[in-house]
């Protein structure tokens, strides 16, 4: 039985791309959950008998057609360079043709030691595995660029990280897992040929219609920028905090990917950091745009490193990314105004719209529900108005000139606001059923939840946020 058609595009570049590694077997694993509807977009023949899955799906059993391997990357880290990186704890089964043609890489993430793995165990706690399923799954239902989990088993093994925990393994599905890293792994070693063979295989893969330009680094740099741009827009407009922005945690596909130490904030505040590990706060939630265009000019700068010269487009690459803040402002301020109702979004929005993130903040207004709200305000339903009332007259009298009718800007609004999103309590709670009792239903209830953003589930508790008391701060890698 070939559940999927495996292409495995990136096992034909060359052998300095990756080694190959089979995954390393576990004990006893046990399906969690497996994603039915993402199986079927990726062509998955197979039966859905869990027994089967959690071989599969561990690495117990290399599912037929897939040629594991583990990616050879570099990256920055908190702004430090290191040279070798590579998948430690991640094992690619192989890249499949979904039913759209399009090519989709699959992954075990815990799947055990690889040559990079720098003296870790290659394992993952239970908890990074659940975090990543809710909220990767969480964030595609958003309409956010994001990877996808397509299975999540526990192993039957105890691994020690503070604490003895239960191991698990996640079957990550993503555009693929190029990363500005890659690019920067065969920079630091001068290795032009490489550079030019991932080059032309991400465009081949992520941006065809520009594998005949006569630069095509730079081709692809303009595409990365446009997609990056675009990518952390979104983020803002969820009040989505990534939490470690390094280098090898952006993708060419412009996808979200590593969901580590992120959260979505509750309390408005643009300084906010939940990572445990970002002292200096360097990826606070305000900083995330000037982040994305720093580790883009790294890309850059390993992309220039493809020529003889590098200094051969260095002009056209700075252009580029001068050109990343053009393109966000662009999408910031066509998601934020959709977040108020507004079709035709004009320069002058960006005023009310930073009004209104102002009053939020001001307020101490949680930043979900302050933007869902203005559902309620529309309608002239009851609700806790703490807007001023100078705020709310200014931005109906720019709904009025909108030139469309209250109908239209009340969906608008109700597509663009969510009002359940993956709670930091919420989800510290499910991981703890897990850890604790090997429950879990509360994680199944709240996967449920979050995969219905948009849907008013009658004020139920998903919506609201943590009591004073369960307010988390601190989120944590896992590694």
């Amino acid at each position: 039985m070939t559940p999927f058609t495996f292409a495995n595009r990136y096992a034909q570049l060359p052998s300095a791309f990756f080694a190959r590694q089979l995954p390393i077997p576990v004990a006893a694993p046990t399906l969690i959950t497996f994603n039915s509807a993402l199986a079927e977009e990726l062509g998955y023949q197979g039966s859905v008998e869990a027994e089967q899955l959690a071989r599969w799906f561990s690495g117990n059993e290399v599912i037929p057609g897939a040629d594991p391997l583990a990616q050879a990357y570099a990256g920055h880290q908190f702004g430090h360079f290191v040279p070798q990186l590579g998948d430690g704890r991640a094992i690619l089964l192989g890249d499949v043709l979904d039913v759209r043609g399009q090519v989709r890489d699959l992954q075990l993430k815990g799947a055990g030691r690889t040559p990079f793995s720098r003296g870790g165990d290659g394992r993952a706690p239970i908890g990074p595995v659940l975090r990543e399923y809710l909220l990767s799954e969480a964030m595609h239902a958003l309409g956010v660029p994001t990877t996808r989990a397509l299975a999540a088993v526990t192993t039957g093994e105890r691994i020690f990280r503070d604490v003895s925990v239960p191991g698990a393994i996640l079957t990550r599905v993503a555009a693929s897992h190029i990363r500005i890293g890659t690019f920067q792994f065969f920079a630091a070693r001068g290795n032009k040929t490489a550079l030019h063979a991932l080059t032309e295989h991400s465009l081949a893969r992520h941006y065809p219609d520009r594998l005949q330009d006569p630069v095509p680094t730079m081709a692809l740099l303009e595409e990365v920028v446009k997609r990056q741009a675009a990518l952390v827009a979104h983020w803002m407009g969820l009040g989505f905090i990534h939490g470690v922005m390094n280098t090898d945690n952006m993708t060419i596909s412009g996808e979200t990917i590593d969901y580590g130490p992120c959260a979505f904030m509750e309390n408005y505040a643009p300084d906010r950091v939940f990572s445990s590990i970002d002292r200096d706060g360097r990826y606070a939630y305000d900083q995330q745009p000037g982040i994305a265009q720093w580790n883009l000019a790294r890309l850059a700068e390993a992309l220039l490193n493809a020529d003889e010269d590098p200094n051969t487009h260095l002009a056209e690459a700075e252009r580029i990314i001068g050109s990343f803040k053009t393109h966000y402002d662009a999408a910031w301020l066509a998601v934020f105004g959709a977040k108020l109702g507004l079709t035709h979004v004009e320069s002058d929005d960006r005023v009310l719209i930073e009004r209104y993130l102002a009053e939020l903040h001001q307020s101490d207004q949680d930043f979900t529900r302050g933007f869902a709200s203005l559902l309620s305000t529309l309608k002239q339903l009851p609700t806790d108005v703490w807007v001023s009332e100078d705020w709310l007259a200014d931005w109906q009298a720019r709904l009025a000139r909108d030139g469309t009718t209250p109908e239209q800007q009340f969906a608008l609004l109700q597509r663009s606001n969510p009002v359940v999103i993956p709670r930091n309590h919420w989800v510290a709670t499910v991981i703890q059923a897990a850890e604790d009792h090997a429950d879990f239903t509360p994680f199944k209830a709240l996967l449920a939840a979050v995969t219905r953003p948009f849907e008013h589930p009658d004020n139920s508790a998903y919506e609201q946020p943590a009591p004073p008391e369960e307010r988390v701060f601190r989120t944590f890698c896992g590694t």
